[in-house]
């Protein structure tokens, strides 16, 4: 929608001049917020939708259908935003911000486990197609290249994502209880990637052939410098700046034989176990994905989370996080960790089983 309105703004200033340059833009403008709010909003009422579901009916004991049902409502504000010509990214993006918030603690142990891992996988999957899009786009497109472009451009985007994120952080510190730190405000600016969306944009702008080639050159080689030069030295950078705050605030890192001693602790956990001394039956939690693998949990760990002071917080944990979120009693979690005791033993033995069998196969191979 907001292309479109770009793109007759400028079929427009070209066929009647300046003149209504101003109309014409104010006007597209003003549709991108429209297109922007409402596609929130659509994504929003799926994710709400869905945490009223989950909430009063008892998918709980059907996860294949648990899954199916959150997989449904995840994507389908994408096309509907679509359908209404509205940005089905930005639905997306909403509805997966608040069911993140509300409807994932409606789900059970094993379903959240899940979800998180296919989604990880399936963003995997889709960012690896996408870097191998950018990389074939190198080869499949007439370029034109101009240095003082490429490099104002490039400048221009670092630039302006630094006053991006400074102000927007200064903005949110002002509302957040774990503020943000100068340190990963230079990390974020750094390791700011420019890809698919962008290099999209360019392909569709409304200009003529030789005008078209220099900006997809050039927003192809922005894109190409971000990976390869900002994101392959991302890690050097975070490990120069953790030097670097550890040096200034005085702290004194972790020596290597006492991380491979914690992590041997860690490690002699394989499953989660739920303590529940001292507690009452009744007692009344929210069962979250934050919880690890590999350590032991004592319930007063688990949800709920000190909400952080304001306004909107007040009024989420008072009237909201009560009507869409789903408590869950002591036992409850108890037998949630037990059911994922009892499949990761048995996942734990058919490998053990099939690896046994193998290696007698391979004896048996051998020995004759």
């Amino acid at each position: 929608w907001y292309q479109r309105r770009v793109r007759e703004a400028v079929v427009s200033t070209q066929s009647t001049g300046s003149s209504g340059i101003n109309a014409e833009y104010g006007l597209a403008i003003g549709d991108f917020f429209l297109s922007f709010s409402m596609s929130g909003v659509v994504g929003a009422l799926f994710a709400l939708a869905l945490a009223l579901l989950l909430k009063h009916l008892a998918l709980t004991k059907t996860p294949s259908l648990e899954f199916c049902t959150v997989c449904l409502f995840a994507y389908a504000p994408y096309f509907l935003a679509e359908g209404l010509h509205l940005s089905g990214i930005m639905a997306i993006l909403s509805s997966g911000i608040v069911m993140s918030h509300y409807a994932h603690y409606n789900l059970s142990f094993m379903t959240q486990v899940t979800v998180q891992q296919v989604f990880r996988t399936f963003a995997f999957l889709a960012e690896s197609c996408v870097f191998a899009y950018l990389g074939m786009a190198i080869f499949s497109f007439t370029h034109s290249f101009q240095p003082s472009l490429i490099v104002w451009s490039i400048l221009l985007c670092l630039i302006g994502r630094g006053l991006n994120i400074g102000l927007l952080t200064l903005l949110a510190n002002r509302f957040r209880q774990t503020k943000v730190t100068p340190q990963q405000q230079f990390i974020m600016w750094f390791s700011g990637l420019r890809g698919a969306i962008a290099f999209a944009l360019a392909l569709h702008l409304p200009f003529d052939e030789t005008t078209k080639q220099v900006i997809v050159s050039t927003t192809l080689v922005i894109v190409l410098f971000t990976i390869i030069v900002m994101g392959g030295s991302t890690m050097p950078v975070i490990k120069l700046v953790t030097w670097w705050t550890d040096r200034q605030t005085g702290r004194v890192r972790l020596q290597s034989e006492d991380r491979h001693h914690l992590d041997e602790q860690d490690s002699e956990t394989d499953f989660i176990t739920v303590n529940t001394e001292g507690g009452s039956g009744d007692t009344e939690y929210m069962l979250s994905k934050t919880v690890e693998f590999g350590r032991n949990l004592n319930v007063d760990e688990v949800e709920p989370e000190t909400a952080a002071p304001g306004v909107w917080s007040r009024w989420d944990e008072k009237y909201f996080v009560p009507f869409f979120r789903k408590k869950f009693t002591q036992q409850e979690i108890r037998m949630a960790c037990n059911e994922m005791h009892d499949l990761t033993t048995k996942w734990h033995t058919d490998v053990e089983t099939g690896s046994q069998l193998m290696g007698e196969d391979d004896n048996d191979e051998h020995s004759l």
